[in-house]
């Protein structure tokens, strides 16, 4: 399934035009990425499934014959004795059935992101933003001075991660700030203006600690990743 367009040609352009604007104050080298979502959560999915499959398990052994009955009708199975491995074998049948189903509804992402729940969101989109970190922006500055703005949409979250010169001046509680900002835009359907103020506010930041120097180079590509 194809993940959904959030931005235009004209957005991408706004955004760039915005960091290269932010960067013209600071010595910093802002990048910024735009997720559709920071992980699959098959783990948390197959986790539901089984939490329903046993919770179905339960309701066999509270009310037993129900669903010996429910069998019988549906298979006109009438008059037989029940023996043990037909019991067990009607039990896995149950169980089965309720893990397949609720691992097919959790197929319906809307579904599938409500029932995750937000500390494991929270962990997901921290760790997938140091990863782009690493890889886009990690010591790839002559002075360590690389921030990484990252939204991911699924879990209506934002990460901040900065490099190592900065995070020794700028204490992380400062993003906040920038975060926030971000978010009230994207909630209200607005991705590219969250995306300027939060490179604004950041940039604001920046100049505060890193002025630009007279010889400073563009180090980083100014332009938005979408993964």
């Amino acid at each position: 399934m194809p993940s959904p367009i959030y931005l235009s040609t004209e957005d991408h352009a706004r955004i760039s035009a915005a960091v290269g604007e932010a960067e013209m104050h600071s010595a910093g080298e802002i990048v910024t990425v735009l997720a559709d979502r920071s992980d699959g959560y098959t783990d948390v999915a197959l986790a539901w499934s089984a939490i329903v499959a046993f919770l179905a398990l339960a309701a066999l052994v509270m009310a037993p014959d129900f669903y010996m009955d429910l069998y019988d009708s549906l298979l006109a199975d009438w008059g037989h004795e029940w023996t043990p491995s037909m019991i067990i074998g009607l039990a896995a049948g149950v169980a089965a059935v309720k893990f397949g189903a609720m691992l097919l509804l959790q197929l319906w992402s809307p579904l599938k992101f409500w029932l995750i729940p937000p500390r494991i969101k929270t962990m997901r989109v921290h760790a997938h933003a140091v990863r782009a970190f690493r890889v886009g922006a990690e010591q790839r500055t002559t002075g360590r001075t690389g921030v990484l703005i990252y939204l991911s949409m699924r879990e209506h979250r934002a990460e901040i991660v900065a490099d190592r010169a900065i995070a020794e001046k700028v204490d992380p509680d400062v993003w906040g700030q920038a975060m926030s900002a971000m978010l009230a835009h994207v909630g209200q359907g607005r991705v590219c203006d969250g995306m300027i103020v939060a490179v604004g506010k950041v940039g604001t930041i920046l100049s505060e600690h890193f002025p630009r120097d007279e010889n400073d180079v563009n180090e980083l590509p100014d332009r938005l990743i979408e993964l």
